[in-house]
């Protein structure tokens, strides 16, 4: 490819080469913002501005990244989330737009003059944390996650955005916490089978197992969750697990056998059931 090519060219090869990805031009225009460090309104604005060869060189990079599959998120090492711009790498899950149905349940079972405490359990970029904390800044908000990488990924996200009221502890997933008790326990845990044709697809074979597989058929870390969490929940506090499209039922099971109450499965924008909420109230 020659060298100063215009924005407009770009956009148009570009989108080509990624139309298998079913937004070939907004993934185009977004690579290509994130190369020039300017915002997608300016492409438009500019459109016959040129590339340097340097630029196009490493451009191509980028398609090519993207070519293969590797996620957008991962090549600009940001993804949105609630209404922030987050940072994400190789080490945390990439936040999906499904789990702010996991956001918008917990906040509506937190007073917002409340000052309560609140954990978020495998919390990968901090990004579940990060948007209860900022809805309700009485809250004590930690995060808690095994990988230190993934932490590391957290608190910058959390220093970018100023929220004192939320913290990060490492440690598997209640071992961080000690004897404290709170009003609130939410995850997103891993919760896909060893195996399942889906972790080849959608680039999901880009991101960190630990944050995807689980065992016991995907359903081995929300088991030990919904077990454990009745040791760290006061009295009418709630549970929320995000799950898997087909694990509704099996997990409104479990949470009644275990005991919690008033126990109900929530679907996503898709109409996808996607969250499980359990109440506890020990006999």
């Amino acid at each position: 490819m020659v060298p100063n090519i215009s924005i407009a060219s770009v956009i148009e090869l570009a989108a080509d080469r990624l139309a298998s990805t079913g937004s070939g031009r907004l993934e185009a225009e977004l690579l290509l913002s994130f190369l020039l460090e300017v915002e997608r309104s300016s492409l438009h604005a500019w459109p016959e501005r040129e590339l340097t060869s340097v630029q196009w060189s490493r451009f191509e990079q980028l398609l090519q990244r993207r070519a293969k599959g590797e996620p957008l998120a991962y090549i600009r090492g940001r993804q949105e989330f609630w209404s922030f711009d987050l940072r994400v790498t190789e080490a945390t899950l990439i936040p999906r737009p499904e789990t702010e149905q996991l956001v918008e349940e917990s906040l509506k079972r937190m007073a917002s003059e409340q000052p309560l405490k609140i954990a978020d359990l495998g919390t990968g970029s901090g990004a579940i944390a990060l948007a209860i904390g900022s809805e309700r800044p009485r809250a004590q908000v930690i995060g808690t996650d095994i990988s230190a990488a993934a932490l590391a990924v957290a608190r910058e996200n959390g220093r970018c955005l100023g929220l004192e009221n939320v913290t990060f502890r490492r440690g598997d997933w209640f071992t961080p916490l000690g004897g404290e008790r709170f009003h609130l326990l939410v995850s997103n845990p891993p919760y896909i089978a060893e195996g399942d044709p889906h972790l080849t697809q959608g680039g999901l074979e880009f991101e960190p197992d630990t944050a995807l597989i689980a065992g016991d058929k995907g359903l081995g870390a929300i088991r030990h969750i919904a077990t454990g969490a009745r040791e760290h929940l006061v009295e009418g506090g709630w549970l929320l697990l995000e799950h898997g499209y087909d694990q509704g039922p099996s997990l409104l099971e479990l949470l009644t056998t275990l005991g919690y109450r008033q126990v109900v499965d929530f679907c996503d924008l898709a109409g996808v059931p996607r969250v499980v909420v359990g109440q506890w109230r020990p006999c």
